[in-house]
């Protein structure tokens, strides 16, 4: 017998990763169009700044074109992790350095609001890995799916 609160989920959670998909791309396709955004927030330590805005625009156009089909998944998936983790100290740096701030017109307080939002952007890459999770995870990922589109669409 059907149970109607995994198919709800189960229907739910493709709606959560076509929407994930659109924006990963669109972020990512955002990294070729307008790459200077990006190079501003990059830190000052990395030295190929231009090399490492188009290779993060690869990986998210690449994560979030992967996720789009069963088969491959796990590998979007896993890519969007990476990516997620490569990119947290542009966060870091737009929260301690003015100039990254003043360029993209935020204040401290909002930059610092962007960096909590990097682990639920993980969970759900997570979540989104494969078919079957506890049902703990399924809930929580419901629950964090509305705000994190929030953010990530006013980024």
């Amino acid at each position: 017998m059907l149970n109607p609160k995994n198919s709800l989920i189960k229907n739910y959670k493709l709606i959560t990763i076509l929407v994930m998909s659109f924006l990963y791309v669109f972020i990512g396709v955002k990294h070729f169009i307008d790459p200077q955004y990006f190079i501003n927030i990059t830190p000052p330590q990395i030295k190929y700044k231009s090399f490492a805005v188009y290779f993060t625009g690869v990986l998210e156009v690449l994560g979030g074109l992967l996720i789009l089909n069963k088969k491959t998944r796990k590998v979007g998936s896993f890519t969007l992790i990476f990516l997620l983790i490569i990119v947290f100290p542009a966060n870091i740096y737009l929260y301690l350095s003015e100039t990254p701030q003043q360029l993209l017109g935020i204040s401290k307080t909002q930059a610092m609001i962007r960096m909590p939002f990097q682990a639920p952007l993980i969970f759900l890459s997570y979540w989104h890995s494969k078919e079957k999770h506890p049902k703990w995870m399924d809930y929580l990922s419901v629950i964090v799916f509305v705000p994190t589109i929030i953010y990530f669409v006013s980024i």
